[in-house]
């Protein structure tokens, strides 16, 4: 189905060749993605990229803290479109307000500053983009890790908060020119196969090589004509389970209906590779072999067949037994008991949120349902249309009326089945989803009470057929059902009532209104002469996701307030990490009262004067993990650890850009090793380097530290911080990027 070629290719008149008449770094510039780039960057040469983009969006886990930091840093307005969307903390908290209270904030804010607000249940943030924002050679940034949306000619990337602060700042997005993937398709799905199936399969071949890691994926190929839309943006959005860092489609007539049928049909062009375009590497899928794909918990990259699945269901599901039992000592998950003479049982069906809900996915579902039963036992299904216009047209075509007969239930737009705040199955329960993640620490899961539930992700298609089987796993290709697709008729009247569309109208008089959760950031300090650091959590697990840095979920009402938020941080991977931080910045809160902690004074004699050193050596926590950061684009996974007192993270590799990116955003040093180091230390043994500061202005990427163990010996470790921008040094020496923009705007 996916053959990988991990070395350069051209593309000559819309063909994959080995060599061509012009060198790479000339042909690279001819690719879709380059041309794109080139047209943002206002840096003058494309060695470092200097980005500005044509629009944001955001949500209400995510922009109350952008818009926070950003008017400590000098707001006025909003230089560019920015939708607030309100599609993750959609739910109030029972018996209080916390979430309405961020909706009303970000209302204020968009009359005070100028920008588009879209109410609760209205639509996910990516659907509105796609429909409002997106446009042929445009880029949007999102304080979201699936902003994708390139199968409609817009380069999307997803980052952090503290990234959004810069363009609402009117500065820039910096990046090392990226590497370009080609991904050529050819061939057709057949019947049953669906966007979610190329995705997993796509996920599976390149995620834990790292094929894709930081690069942008430019989708041509006589494939694509093949597929709809919809088909299109499904696939896209899951790009980002890859670890790339954006992607790029060529556009053509299906692409120019969409922007037409939206009523902007001047966004749309065609976009396409110049004659000869270089890639770094290339992704062939055939779209003729794909075939009905499950990726099992506790990954996206996962990935079997469907039938390779049900063949060996009790050896594969063992092995997800084991994972389970490695990492969560507390739980037990039995998912082999699932496993009978008729299949395996699961227990949910969830179509919902930027992958799953959209218009051709549910119609489809809604034909293999027809005239069937999801049946009265343990297994349900719900469907989140992914915005209203979507509802509607499902409404008014019938399809609504179909789910509902066969057993269905319908639910208004939404994210939270993605994120654990919606359907959260039931302990040891097997969610079958169409939606982003399938990640341990989402999904309700609490290892630390002993509760584990397993969410398997399967395309709308075969989650169906699944349905109408009785909650047996089934593939979609498997079944015989009628379906000819419908034209999606989009309908703007319910956001032309209910969106505040407020670009260009900011309102200097215009209040802010603030919540009682609504807090501001705690004060953080610039970075000492030298750093002497405490491990307070040491994860040996291949990658930790953002989602064991802070839980999702129920963490989300606590978006808005640092302090309170900052008490789930690894809260379900390790339980002690709260209070280890906490011990070590009350230690650091005396050191800078001018006391002499006796623990500071011990653990500093061993590397020179201890007292000479109080004053000059900033002590923080910090967090040892192989891999950290993969999975959502959310700055708390930083800001939190920076809260409790973090000022490091050790790593072999960062597992994706943007966690790097939160990690300098709020000071904390992302120091890694070299591949060969052994790191055998543990919670309570302490890092000291020495003249950091000095180090990083003279821009050294090399640091000699000294670790000291709980028992007192000590031993050399040699630390590596590469490729810092000078911006980037400067936030990190004045110890976050508030503290950056307030020296600068004096």
């Amino acid at each position: 189905m996916i053959k990988l070629t991990n070395s350069g290719v051209y593309l000559v008149n819309g063909k994959p060749c080995a060599t061509a008449d012009i060198s790479p770094d000339k042909a690279r510039k001819n690719t879709i993605a380059y041309s794109i780039l080139n047209a943002h960057n206002v840096a003058g040469d494309d060695s470092i990229m200097r980005i500005k983009f044509d629009a944001l969006a955001s949500h209400d886990i995510t922009y109350v803290g952008i818009i926070q930091t950003a008017r400590a840093s000098g707001l006025k307005e909003f230089p560019i479109p920015y939708a607030l969307t309100n599609c993750h903390n959609s739910l109030c908290a029972v018996g209080g307000t916390i979430n309405e209270d961020d909706h009303v904030f970000g209302l204020s804010a968009a009359k005070k500053y100028g920008g588009i607000y879209v109410p609760a249940n209205q639509s996910v943030i990516h659907s509105f983009a796609r429909e409002e924002l997106a446009g042929c050679g445009k880029m949007i940034l999102g304080s979201d890790s699936h902003t994708r949306y390139g199968a409609l000619g817009t380069m999307g990337v997803g980052e952090g908060g503290p990234e959004l602060v810069k363009q609402l700042l009117k500065n820039t997005y910096d990046i090392k020119a990226p590497e370009v993937v080609l991904v050529y398709l050819t061939g057709t799905p057949r019947r049953g196969i669906g966007p979610h199936d190329v995705a997993i399969a796509l996920v599976g071949a390149t995620f834990a090589n790292g094929f894709a890691k930081n690069k942008v994926l430019e989708f041509v190929g006589p494939g694509v004509k093949n597929l709809p839309i919809d088909f299109r943006n499904g696939i896209d959005v899951m790009t980002t389970e890859t670890t790339c860092l954006s992607s790029i489609w060529e556009t053509d007539d299906v692409v120019k209906a969409h922007y037409e049928a939206h009523g902007r049909p001047e966004d749309y062009k065609k976009l396409a590779p110049a004659g000869v375009a270089y890639y770094d590497a290339m992704i062939e899928i055939d779209l003729d072999k794909m075939e009905s794909m499950i990726a099992l918990p506790f990954h996206p990259s996962n990935a079997y067949t469907i039938h390779e699945f049900l063949e060996n269901a009790d050896e594969i599901l063992a092995r997800v037994e084991k994972e389970a039992a490695e990492k969560f000592g507390k739980c037990k998950l039995d998912l082999r008991s699932k496993i009978s003479d008729k299949g395996v049982l699961a227990d949910q069906g969830i179509i919902a949120g930027c992958a799953g809900g959209m218009f051709d996915s549910i119609s489809e579902a809604a034909a293999i349902l027809k005239d069937k039963s999801t049946g009265n036992g343990y297994f349900s299904l719900s469907v989140y249309p992914t915005s209203i216009p979507v509802s509607l047209a499902l409404t008014k075509n019938g399809t609504t009326a179909e789910l509902l007969s066969a057993g269905a239930v319908i639910k208004p737009s939404f994210c939270g089945p993605c994120f654990g705040a919606g359907d959260v199955p039931a302990n040891n329960g097997l969610s079958l989803r169409h939606t982003t993640r399938n990640f341990p620490n989402r999904e309700g899961s609490k290892p630390g009470e002993g509760q584990l539930s397993g969410v398997a992700l399967m395309d709308a298609r075969s989650i169906a057929a699944t349905a109408a089987n009785g909650g047996y796993i089934t593939a979609a290709t498997d079944v015989d059902y009628d379906y000819t697709p419908t034209e999606y008729k989009y309908d703007r009247s319910a956001y032309e009532k209910r969106v505040y569309y407020g670009f260009g109208k900011a309102d200097e008089s215009a209040e802010l209104v603030f919540g009682p959760n609504i807090t501001d950031w705690p004060r953080q300090y610039e970075l000492s002469d030298n750093l002497l650091v405490k491990l307070a959590a040491v994860i040996h697990d291949p990658v930790t996701t953002t989602d064991e840095l802070i839980p999702s979920g129920e963490t989300s009402s606590y978006r808005s307030n640092p302090l309170r938020l900052a008490e789930f941080a690894l809260s379900r991977r390790c339980p002690d990490y709260v209070g280890n931080s906490k011990a070590v910045s009350a230690i650091e809160a005396e050191r800078r009262d001018g006391k002499a902690p006796d623990e500071l004074v011990s653990v500093l004699s061993k590397v020179g004067d201890a007292n000479a050193l109080l004053a000059s050596t900033q002590f923080g926590s910090c967090v040892f993990a192989n891999k950290p950061g993969d999975g959502s684009a959310r700055e708390q996974a930083a800001s939190c650890q920076k809260v409790l007192g973090g000022f490091a993270n050790i790593c072999y590799e960062f597992a994706t850009k943007r966690y790097r990116s939160n990690c300098i955003n709020w000071g904390i040093l992302p120091f890694t090793l070299a591949p060969d180091t052994k790191f055998e230390y543990e919670v309570g043994d302490y890092v000291f380097v020495g003249g950091i500061r000095e180090a990083i202005i003279a821009g050294k990427e090399e640091f000699e530290a000294t670790v000291i163990r709980a028992n007192g010996t000590t031993e050399p470790l040699t630390l590596y911080v590469k490729g810092l921008t000078e911006d980037e040094k400067e936030i990190i020496l004045d110890g976050c990027l508030m503290n950056y923009y307030k020296n600068h705007s004096c």
